[in-house]
């Protein structure tokens, strides 16, 4: 289910990478949040808006030059939401890496 319809209709492709990023982690934090207070429906819609955000970053042609790096901060965000964190991230690191973009847009 398509959870940004506008934006996945061409409109995020518009928008520079640092921005797509910040707004991915919104969701990421949401997540976060959501996962601290083991609230499940929250966690679970965050999660999903999370991924689109995070495949329509993927799919945007102008970030074909930072596709690994792209792929893998998918692959560690699965890793840690889904998985077994096999990469031994924490909350705080994750939601750091996100800070950063946050910042840069305002």
């Amino acid at each position: 289910m398509t959870q940004h319809a506008s934006l996945s209709s061409g409109r995020w492709n518009t928008f520079p990478l640092s921005f797509q990023l910040a707004n991915v982690g919104s969701d990421v934090g949401r997540a976060l949040k959501a996962k601290e207070g083991q609230n499940e429906s929250r966690l679970s819609a965050a999660l999903d808006r999370m991924l689109e955000l995070m495949d329509l970053t993927i799919a945007d042609p102008k970030n074909r030059a930072r596709l690994s790096e792209l792929c893998r901060l998918r692959e560690v965000l699965c890793d840690y939401f889904f998985g077994e964190n096999t990469t031994q991230s924490t909350a705080k690191q994750i939601d750091q890496y996100f800070l950063a973009f946050g910042r840069s847009i305002t």
